[in-house]
């Protein structure tokens, strides 16, 4: 009989039985007893009455008692920390039991037990299984010094056990090396900070060398590990690529999409030129493609990962598109997936074949499928030009089908091609027009109307079918009713003796009869431009559209490369990075792909400095400005992070160049393509910067008599402060208004709020977000508003500024996007913050160093502006602008002119330098300004204009 029969048994009263049959002196007895406590534990019965009678039972030989035992230990020892002191000693003595399966399994289940109580008691036992002549005793030692670690972090360390889990890592025994392996990156992993795999070309050898004979679990915790390697060069990356390509033949998906990963990383850092990529591309494919033969639910997270990997080398699968192909069986999951890469894979080699199967996809009977598969011609046809006349007449046979949701997404996608390639299929809009009765989703008849509207000359009776929309108007969706009013304006516009009646009647409708805010607004604007000033309405709303971009969902560079370092994981199939799905304390490491090498073209991660190079040598580069509404409404609106203090922030950017090259390669001359998502290697102007053994060379006579007067050093009064300004007004964010301004005091910067409830609600729960901007301003601490805000009532809060956030270059410079949250929704705004809350109090640069930096500095970035109206004489200018922090190194007085020399320092150390020329009695004066990075000199020259004048 099986063991089935101990989960049967209904008796009341069988406590004191099993602890009679526990005390037993036969052995075959007792086992049946402990049997028997544990399937009632399994089942739910609370057994811990027999603690002390079972833990009597852990003095035996029999293996299989012992375990029972065990397990019966690690599910009551937390309700029992007391009880379970009393094992203790059986575990010291089982660790230094002959037999290694019953030494492996006291360690095991020590690890186990979650009492701090016993912790201690168990280091010992510990350190000797640690060391331990039994590899397989060794192994789960170093699982169990992880497990320890989670219980008591402190304890571990103090103990040493992270040394000699460090020195298990050259173990002999490739299974010992992969749990040395796995538990220290689990323990990394909770202490980002802690630098405890550092990882050497040594151990990464010894790494390689297990690899090949672990077990495929083992395999998959190395291949991770080695992820996380940076190489010092393309030559240490390509050997180990080489030792990693044949795990890609492994049966093991999951070894596969590590080794993938692996291989993928160091990619990064092959040169294009080298055979060697061309063969690891080849190598690639073959294993991804037999993932494919896997079941359903294999595929999909294949075909995930998949999707990642064509984003960042479409070439590997570029000619494996029919393994793409759907089959009639796949799940729909599957057939969605597959459908996406197929477009992602499209190019005009296979466009034909692509096509016939979309058209074949068409007449499916799953509904879903089927417009996915119409979407997907559209998206072929502005993705591959050369096949759109193709694709819109395959489009045209399927809407001649009347299939209602087909001729619906075959109409969405239509829309998209006319904005794709204006004025060349214009010719199907008859087609489309005779099918207009059939619409009855809100998207297929907002695009409808966009067509009529855009085309509206072209359609003799455009205004009757917008009319037909117009019968229903309140009972369609706002997205349906914002398109019908841009249209019939646009029609208006195109043939106003014959619509006047139409668009007056729909302005109405939208306005007066509306209560949807959106829609209201466009009315009323469109309203006054058509009242106002006609020939204004037509540039407005006959504006010349901007051409749709080929691939609207790819994944932003950045968060594609930190998702291809996350390959075969959960982050991989979400395609969201860790921490948007991870919650609990554990830190989140951001990772990112290696830099490039200086003779590929592909993108360059900004946040990594080049393996080898200082980081303090690194220009920072200032990002393009990409999706920034989408940055922000991907904020994370938890108390943000609060930086290192202001002090060290002048070292985040370009600190080792004195004179602020940290600005010549952030902003980038024309030939790097700052719009452009690709970032080129750093560039090299930084090292133009002039170097300390120049600065100290003799200066000639041209300039040298300019230093020779005392500089002119006033009092310090408090760096200018401009009133507070309404920010968001209580309109547009339900009820909450918000005026602030930025003050600097003291080397540090706060933005000053004044929060307002004007709603008929109490506010709470308020958080702020910045949104990555030029300089990384960012909160340094949270948005502390200590009661809730009443109706009526106002707060003043002054928020402290640090800025070590992230960079992303803005337009204008000094933008800075906002989210404020609250219990009521999410709100954004931007302002516009003056520049000189960045001017930092150690800007005052040595004469010497001025001079030879003014020579330094092309004449080409010189910038001259006048500042009118400002009757301040010479001394009470400079002392002005000292209590912002421009400070004047030295002063001179020319033909009756005085020229003052100024320097200024930003925050991320860029320098500016200045000559301003004050005629006695003439309220303009004239500000010339130098600097590396030209573009900071109109926000520079704003400052002065702002400081002086208030």
């Amino acid at each position: 009989m099986t063991d089935s029969k101990y989960f049967t048994t209904t008796k009341k009263g069988e406590i004191f039985e099993l602890k009679a049959e526990l005390n037993s002196d036969k052995k075959e007895k007792k086992k049946e007893a402990v049997k028997k406590v544990i399937a009632s534990m399994t089942v739910g019965k609370d057994v811990s009455a027999l603690f002390p009678d079972v833990v009597n039972c852990m003095q035996t030989d029999n293996l299989e008692l012992k375990k029972l035992v065990y397990l019966y230990l690690m599910n009551y020892a937390k309700s029992q920390p007391d009880m379970a002191i009393m094992a203790v000693n059986t575990f010291v003595k089982d660790c230094e039991d002959p037999n290694p399966l019953i030494r492996a399994l006291a360690v095991r289940t020590m690890g186990c037990i979650r009492v701090d109580k016993i912790t201690e008691y168990l280091c010992e036992p510990l350190r000797k299984c640690l060391k331990d002549e039994d590899p397989y005793v060794r192994k789960t030692a170093a699982v169990c010094v992880a497990k320890l670690h989670d219980i008591n972090a402190q304890l571990v360390e103090d103990q040493g056990f992270l040394d000699t889990l460090k020195d298990l890592i050259s173990d002999s025994n490739p299974m010992v090396v992969a749990n040395a392996v796995a538990a220290l990156s689990e323990i990394a992993e909770s202490h980002p900070s802690s630098n405890l795999l550092d990882l050497n070309p040594q151990s990464i050898n010894k790494l390689l060398t297990a690899l090949n004979e672990c077990t495929e679990w083992g395999q998959i915790f190395i291949l991770d590990c080695l992820a996380n390697y940076m190489p010092k060069d393309d030559r240490e990356a390509q050997s180990i690529c080489e030792r990693v390509t044949p795990r890609l033949s492994h049966a093991n998906s999951a070894v596969v999409l590590s080794a993938v990963k692996v291989l993928m990383k160091f990619m990064e850092m092959l040169s294009k030129d080298l055979d060697y990529y061309a063969t690891l591309l080849k190598k690639l494919a073959p294993p991804l493609v037999t993932l494919l033969s896997a079941e359903p639910e294999l595929q999909y997270v294949a075909l995930r990962n998949i999707n990642l990997i064509v984003q960042k080398r479409p070439e590997i699968l570029k000619h494996e598109m029919k393994v793409f192909f759907v089959k009639y069986n796949d799940p729909i999951y599957v057939k969605l997936e597959k459908l996406d890469i197929m477009i992602r894979l499209a190019s005009q080699a296979n466009i034909a074949q692509v096509l016939a199967e979309l058209k074949e996809y068409a007449t499916e009977v799953d509904v879903d499928f089927v417009r996915k598969a119409v979407r997907a011609i559209g998206r072929c046809a502005i993705k591959v030009e050369q096949s759109a006349e193709r694709c819109v007449s395959t489009l045209l046979d399927l809407i001649q089908t009347k299939v209602n949701y087909v001729v619906q997404e075959a109409i969405v996608v239509i829309k998209d091609i006319f904005r794709k390639y204006p004025n060349k299929y214009e010719s199907v809009i008859a087609t489309l027009c005779e099918n207009l009765d059939s619409l009855d989703e809100p998207e297929a008849r907002a695009a409808m109307i966009w067509i009529v509207g855009e085309y509206a000359e072209r359609i003799d009776n455009a205004d009757e079918l917008l009319e037909s929309f117009l019968e229903g108007f309140h009972d369609e969706s706002t997205q349906v009713q914002l398109q019908l009013l841009t249209a019939i304006v646009k029609l208006f516009l195109k043939k106003p003796t014959e619509t006047q009646e139409l668009v007056q009647q729909v302005l109405s409708l939208a306005t007066q009869d509306s209560d949807n805010p959106d829609l209201r607004d466009r009315g009323y604007i469109y309203w006054r431009l058509l009242s106002t000033d006609p020939v204004a309405a037509k540039e407005v709303v006959l504006a010349e559209k901007p051409l749709i971009s080929e691939e609207t969902d790819l994944i932003e560079p950045t968060l594609l490369d930190e998702l291809i370092c996350y390959i075969g994981t959960l982050a991989s199939v979400y395609h969201k990075p860790p921490n948007a799905f991870v919650e609990g304390g554990r830190g989140v490491v951001h990772k990112s792909l290696p830099p490039r090498t200086a003779s590929s073209e592909s993108t360059e991660s900004p946040e990594t400095a080049p393996a080898g190079a200082p980081a303090g040598d690194q220009p920072d580069v200032i990002p393009a400005q990409g999706d920034l509404l989408g940055d922000l409404l991907n904020l994370d609106l938890g108390p943000p992070v609060s930086g290192p203090p202001l002090a060290a922030s002048s070292v985040q950017m370009g600190a080792v160049d004195l004179l602020g090259g940290g600005l010549d390669s952030l902003m980038g001359d024309e030939s790097e393509g700052i719009g452009d998502s690709n970032f080129g290697a750093p560039s090299a102007s930084v090292a133009a910067a002039p170097a300390p053994a120049r600065l100290g060379a003799p200066i000639s006579s041209g300039l040298s008599d300019l230093f020779d007067l005392t500089s002119g050093v006033g009092t310090l009064s408090g760096s200018y402060v401009a009133p507070k300004a309404v920010w968001l007004p209580a309109m547009k964010a339900k009820g909450l208004e918000i005026s602030g301004t930025f003050t600097r005091q003291a080397g540090s910067i706060s933005m000053d709020l004044q929060l307002t409830n004007k709603a008929l609600q109490v506010m709470t729960d308020f958080a702020i977000q910045f949104n990555r901007n030029s300089f990384g301003l960012a909160p340094a601490a949270p948005l502390q508003v200590h009661v809730p805000l009443s109706p009526n009532q106002t707060v003043e809060i002054s928020l402290p500024l640090n800025t070590v956030g992230s960079v992303l270059k803005m337009e204008p410079l000094n933008n800075l996007q906002v989210a404020v949250k609250n219990n009521i929704d999410v709100f954004y705004f931007s302002t516009l913050y003056p520049l000189h809350v960045l001017f930092v109090e150690d800007g005052k640069m040595d004469r010497q160093m001025f001079l030879a930096t003014w020579k330094d500095i092309a004449n080409e970035n010189e910038a001259q502006f006048q500042i009118r109206d400002c009757p301040l004489n010479t001394e009470a200018a400079s002392n002005k602008l000292q209590s912002s922090n421009i400070f004047t190194v030295a002063k001179r007085n020319v033909e009756g002119q005085d020229m003052l020399y100024q320097s200024l320092k930003l925050t991320n150390g860029i320098w500016v330098l200045a000559e301003l020329r004050i005629q006695p009695g003439n309220p303009s004066f004239t500000l010339s300004l130098k600097c590396r990075a030209p573009e900071v000199s109109q926000h520079v020259y704003q400052a002065y204009e702002t400081i002086l004048k208030n």
